[in-house]
């Protein structure tokens, strides 16, 4: 769909309180748009638009979308018999999925920088953005998680430069128009929609695609399809990683008694910097990498964005330590892949421990049903475990498979595991 922004007034949000959805709320509001919006539960970030001014309803009704709305804003979680969705197409007004709307917002910068990758996203574009907002490069930045140096999960710019994270949930990432983009790794996710392993690489070469002719692609060194990636492409692209191959790499890695990183940054094989990382684990040195590696092509020195770096202390729910209490530290990861498991777990392993316990909700029947095997392997670097019912998000339950399947798959080795159905009775 085509759609003018500058004749649209007064646009409303079904599920406004998503991280996608309420970052592109906020920067229509602020562009002079009327926004409305709804959702299903109130939450901090609903808080945050309301304090903006933002009208926003709790539930979802055909009367929450006023009389004259010029569009609908939708998310690819909100099924198609939604009130309001109805309510729309019964009043022809144009319904626009987050993505698309992204994709045209993003048009209108010439500087756009895509963050994907099915790891890693928002810490990346997390850290990318810190380092071009330091740097004075005032960019509009979305991003997928709560950061401190923003105060929420977007910020305004006045500039070129737009951030993003680029999902590939349902292939959302094709929309958009990146000028320089990151593939930070590639595994195997979201099966739901994509069926087999070809198509998610077949995805991630498509979006690798939308990148400008004179951009820059930044792509992970060590993944196995950095072939099939590159092929044709007719930007310029670096690599990143720990092979000799990559351009931007990490020696000298040292860790403190928190588990943080320092190490040395090659470019092409010189040393150009140390850097000091404010996050733990050695996946948060490729994330790092990434980050440096974009910000040099867009003209930020290198010892710059490690200074930068050096102040980031990760965005929520990333291995946010919450507090301690009898000497027992509590951390809040968003990990819900295996890979993203076992780099938590390692991440945890690096901090001074005597044992690491680790409790985990299942994210969607579809992801737990397809990598059972992974993620029976998983948590190899815990001590003890603890796993709850599957948190189900856009999923119906057509019992196919439960967490109870997962913790039998796992009883027989390490580590130790139980299941407890809910974190409250």
């Amino acid at each position: 769909m085509t759609v003018d922004l500058k004749k649209i007034k007064k646009v409303h949000f079904v599920g406004i309180g998503g991280a996608g959805m309420s970052s592109l709320a906020y920067i229509l509001h602020h562009n002079g748009h009327f926004v409305t919006g709804s959702d299903i539960r109130e939450s901090e970030t609903v808080e945050r638009l309301r304090n903006d001014n933002i009208l926003i309803y709790i539930g979802h009704s055909r009367d929450n979308v006023a009389e004259d709305v010029d569009m609908i804003v939708y998310t690819a979680a909100v099924k198609k018999d939604n009130a309001e969705l109805m309510e729309g197409e019964r009043r022809g007004i144009p319904l626009l999925e987050r993505s698309d709307l992204l994709g045209i917002v993003m048009k209108s910068y010439p500087r756009s920088i895509a963050i994907s990758g099915t790891h890693g996203k928002t810490t990346t574009t997390s850290m990318i953005s810190v380092i071009l907002d330091e740097a004075g490069y005032d960019p509009t930045i979305l991003i997928g998680g709560d950061v401190d140096a923003f105060h929420g999960n977007v910020k305004l710019g006045r500039s070129d430069y737009f951030v993003t994270e680029a999902c590939e949930y349902v292939g959302s990432f094709l929309k958009l128009h990146p000028f320089v983009a990151s593939i930070l790794n590639i595994d195997k996710d979201h099966l739901d929609y994509y069926k087999t392993m070809e198509n998610v690489v077949k995805a991630f070469q498509s979006f690798a695609h939308l990148i400008q002719e004179d951009g820059l692609l930044v792509l992970h060194a060590d993944n196995d399809y950095v072939d099939a990636i590159t092929k044709d492409l007719k930007c310029k692209v670096v690599l990143f990683g720990a092979g000799e191959n990559a351009n931007y790499r990490a020696d000298h890695i040292t860790f403190n008694q928190l588990g943080f990183p320092e190490f040395d940054v090659i470019r092409d094989g010189e040393i150009v910097s140390r850097a000091k990382l404010q996050v733990p684990g050695l996946h948060n040195i490729n994330n790092a990498l990434a980050a440096i590696a974009m910000a040099d092509f867009l003209g930020v020195p290198v010892e710059t964005s490690a200074k930068a770096l050096e102040s980031f202390k990760g965005a929520h729910r990333r291995f946010e330590q919450k507090g301690t209490v009898n000497n027992v530290t509590i951390v809040d990861d968003y990990a819900h892949h295996p890979t993203e498991i076992m780099a938590t777990l390692k991440a945890a392993s690096n901090m001074a421990h005597n044992r690491i316990w680790c409790v985990f909700q299942p994210h969607l029947f579809s992801r737990t049903k397809e990598l059972l095997n992974e993620f029976s392997q998983a948590f190899d670097m815990a001590d003890k475990v603890i796993i709850t019912d599957i948190y189900p998000a856009r999923e119906e339950d057509f019992g196919l498979v439960s967490s109870k399947d997962l913790v039998d798959k796992m009883e027989s080795g390490k580590p130790d595991v139980t299941y407890i159905p809910k974190f409250f009775d």
